[in-house]
């Protein structure tokens, strides 16, 4: 019997058959990405998939090749919701249908309470209401392509340090109006098949054990009827998560929820095998939904496959170009005119390093990229000079060389041969291969995919030859491992991270810290590489375990030619002073923004600003692109005289900067978080450690923009700003008539948008309300609460705007009764381009408040 005949099965009647063990199995996954099969009652395994900025497949180690679209930080600067929901049923869609996942772990939907947290870059702003509303978008597009989405991370999952352990503290309010509030709207706008718990506490218990969460407000009040799934490794005891509400543990690697302790559990009445029937229907009815939307995977090979079309390369290039944003253009510098340039210095770290998104998670092996240096040249003619220096090193570790590594055969890669041990306990490897593969990465999670039937313990060799050097040079590797490794070079040891090591955050917060070591290599010669791996961790000062990676062994080799920082430097200067133009491309990379730990700082790594700085001195025609996932301070912001932030673009980056760059593109991405002059103004700084597992929201309803109208600071770059190449204004505010009608409100404010310039363009009218000043409750003095984008506005051509205000835009949460509050009163609007650019304003009386809950 095929698995999709299940979209026919009656659901009371399947869970009503389930043994207590069959049900028991359900509720946790097996392996790292399948719920449990139950054969004879026809129940299929379903497959799920990380997400959320392109669909991985099922291995972190040699993956299958995939789209890598932008970061959900640059989807939020789209502030484009149409164009979301095109890209989640033109691309995600067709993404995890390729990958043969019908259920998608995206997207990710937390608020960026600080920048400088680890998976910023994966939630889409740090306002809960574009939040919301793209996330919202993202689902309906996933999903009207028959794969389900599993929005993350419920709740409050707003930083990596501690993250399994450390307690939100907020109060019921915050928690409703800024954190609770994404969520709320993407289940009243999409409905996604599934939620998925964060590792954190939130008020003092744990989110996967959270009953106030998962059972009164996500399906008692909001009417969620879905599955609830943990994060990876997310759940933290047998009973409470279950009684709490958690369908399903994942993974189904090291699980609480095993046949022994589950039914130890029933038995002594911590559970009952009701409660646990409760959760494994949720279960069965996603397979049943998955049977019906997406039958072709269920009774598909199982193969993951990569397949690129001109139609998703463009739809690729067009969102990536549309989330840039032009944070400054002074004199109007761009869009720059090929034509009329001889000799152009390309600058910085990232022009040629391949930097298409964060990492953790959501990282993923591109089917193609375009660097900048590259997507800049091609659009050039082939009369311009090019000239290239990196001038200062944006790496935290070293660069991999996953295009440096090649088999003596000539095929770009290396060979792994996997050695199994005497036994599952012995630290002895045998002397013949159990497996050997080709291998094109030099980082390599291994994770799960170790061979199968292989001995506990195990030993892999990593074999190749670098790429020949042009010239005489010191070349410096860098050995990064979860477990244990020693890097060789034409057979001299070079790096020993295996004897002792020194604990690091890699490989989530299981590796080592990078180890180096250096060598000098000749021009022309073909070195010899070779690591030895094993899978067991070494002692290190503080913890003697020789712990076994049973679930996330990795090694990263990493490396580049030793040149001192200060000719680095001098040469960027001096093509500088050569060109007619520069175009400086620096920032981060998936090493600095990453899923397992938060960032340090906000500023620019090693000398990036010094480099700025120096060649803006001796060429003021300097245009910098930034890349970074989120917020980056920029200190030499009010001498640059254009500035273009990039956020990640993934595969298509380089010709969606290069779009925007010469004008193919006109610019018309808004900020989707506030960029602050120094880390001291964000509001969440100097409560953002757990302190002994407490992370206390101190700054409240004061998050991003809205702390600094509070306060009365002026940031480097205000949320929702973002310049075009054409200009335009704004007129007419009025409003219709408020109504209130059976618990609900409405009232459409209207705007006209006129292009005042002389280029085509688009613009995003944002529309921020003030509560009435009779409230008896504090309140931000600005809130956005409507926006859209007005397309490819002709020059001289005007478009009446309607801004649709409901009870969302009026509503606040009353801790004392538990409800949300419609007061009466007179309410401000503010509409405008950003959230300090608001030229028209006006007001509406409601004279009658109400109270509601639910949706």
């Amino acid at each position: 019997m095929p698995w999709s005949d299940f979209a026919n099965a009656d659901v009371d009647d399947i869970v009503e058959k389930l043994t207590t063990d069959e049900a028991i199995l359900l509720t946790a996954g097996v392996g790292f990405w399948h719920t449990h099969e139950i054969p004879r009652l026809g129940i299929p395994a379903i497959k799920v998939s990380d997400g959320p900025n392109g669909i991985r497949g099922n291995h972190f180690f040699m993956s299958t090749p995939a789209k890598c679209l932008p970061s959900a930080t640059a989807l939020g600067a789209t502030w484009d919701t149409e164009l979301i929901e095109e890209v989640g049923l033109k691309l995600l869609a067709g993404e995890a249908k390729l990958r043969a996942a019908p259920v998608i772990l995206a997207p990710t939907c937390n608020i960026q309470r600080n920048p400088l947290g680890g998976r910023a870059f994966e939630s889409f702003s740090e306002d809960p209401l574009l939040s919301g509303l793209i996330a919202a978008a993202y689902i309906k597009g996933v999903q009207k392509g028959g794969i389900g989405s599993t929005i993350k991370h419920f709740v409050c999952n707003d930083k990596e340090d501690d993250r399994m352990a450390y307690d939100s503290i907020l109060s019921e309010r915050a928690l409703r109006e800024i954190y609770l509030m994404p969520f709320m709207l993407a289940q009243k706008y999409a409905k996604p098949w599934c939620f998925m718990s964060s590792y954190n506490r939130v008020n003092g218990t744990h989110a996967s054990e959270n009953k106030h969460l998962l059972q009164d407000i996500l399906r008692a009040e909001w009417g969620f009827e879905g599955l609830v799934m943990s994060d990876w490794f997310g759940i933290y005891s047998i009973d409470l998560s279950i009684n709490a509400g958690l369908d399903l543990e994942m993974p189904g690697t090291n699980k609480w929820r095993t046949l022994d302790l589950m039914n130890r559990s029933i038995g002594s009445r911590k559970l009952t095998v009701r409660t646990v029937k409760e959760r494994a229907r949720k279960v069965v009815e996603l397979a049943k939904r998955v049977a019906q939307e997406a039958p072709e995977i269920l009774d598909g090979d199982g193969i993951e496959r990569t397949v690129e079309s001109a139609e998703d390369t463009a739809l690729m290039r067009k969102v990536a170009a549309e989330s840039i944003v032009l944070l400054k253009n002074t004199n109007a510098l761009l869009p720059l005119n090929s034509s009329t340039v001889k000799k152009i210095a390309i600058v910085g770290g990232n022009a040629k390093a391949i930097v298409l998104s964060g990492g953790g998670s959501a990282a993923l092996k591109p089917s193609y990229f375009v660097s900048p240096y590259d997507g800049i040249v091609a659009a050039l003619p082939q009369s311009v000079d090019v000239l290239y220096s990196e001038g200062a090193s944006t790496y935290m570790e070293m660069p991999t060389l996953d295009y440096e590594l090649f088999t003596p055969s000539g095929e770009r890669g290396w060979t792994g041969s996997w050695y199994a041990h005497e036994d599952d306990e012995s630290m002895t490897p045998l002397s013949t291969p159990y497996s050997t593969r080709l291998i094109d990465e030099t980082r390599i999670f291994i994770s799960t995919s170790a061979p199968k039937g292989i001995t506990r313990r195990w030993t892999m060799k990593l074999e190749g030859e670098l790429k020949p050097r042009e010239r005489d040079c010191l070349f410096e590797f860098g050995l990064t491992v979860a477990g244990r490794a020693k890097l060789f070079v034409d057979g001299k040891l070079v790096v020993d991270n295996w004897t002792r090591q020194r604990r690091g955050q890699s490989f989530f917060n299981s590796g080592s810290t990078e180890e180096k070591g250096r060598v000098p290599l000749k021009a022309g010669v073909k070195h010899r590489v070779l690591v030895e791996f094993c899978n067991v961790r070494s002692p290190a000062n503080g913890d003697e375990d020789e712990t076994v990676m049973d679930s996330n062994p990795g090694v990263r080799l990493g490396g580049a030619e030793v040149i001192d920082e200060d000719v680095k430097m001098a040469e960027a200067v001096e093509i500088a002073k050569e060109a007619d133009m520069v175009i400086a491309i620096v920032g981060l990379n998936a090493d600095w923004e990453t899923e397992g730990y938060d960032r340090k700082t906000l500023a620019l790594p090693g000398r990036t600003d010094e480099l700025i700085e120096k060649v803006l001195a001796v060429n003021p025609n300097t245009v910098v692109v930034t890349q970074s996932g989120s917020s980056i301070t920029l200190p030499w912001a009010d001498s640059v005289p254009a500035i273009l932030h990039s956020w990640y673009l993934g595969n298509a980056t380089g010709d969606a900067i290069a779009d925007v760059l010469f004008g193919k593109k006109n610019p018309s991405g808004k900020l989707s978080l506030t960029f602050p002059k120094r880390l001291e103004d964000i509001s969440a700084h100097g409560h953002f450690l757990s302190e002994n597992g407490a992370l206390r929201y101190g700054e409240d309803l004061f998050v991003g923009y809205k702390h600094f109208h509070h306060r009365g600071i002026k940031p480097q770059f205000s949320f929702g700003h973002g310049l075009s190449y054409t200009n335009f204004s704004y007129s007419d505010l009025q409003f219709s008539e408020a109504v209130v009608l059976n618990g609900e409100f409405s009232l459409n404010a209207t705007v006209t948008v006129t292009n005042t310039g002389k280029l085509a363009g688009s613009e995003v009218v944002q529309s921020y309300v003030s509560m009435p000043a009779t409230s008896d409750l504090t309140h931000p003095p600005l809130l956005l609460r409507a926006f859209r984008k007005v397309k490819d506005l002709q020059p001289g051509q005007s478009e009446k705007v309607t801004l649709v205000l409901d009870k969302y835009a009026v509503s606040s949460w009353e801790d004392r009764i538990g409800r949300w509050v419609v007061e009466k009163g007179e309410y401000g609007v503010k509409v405008g381009s950003s959230c300090d650019e608001l030229p028209l304003n006006g007001s509406f009386v409601i004279k009658k408040g109400f109270e509601w809950n639910g949706l």
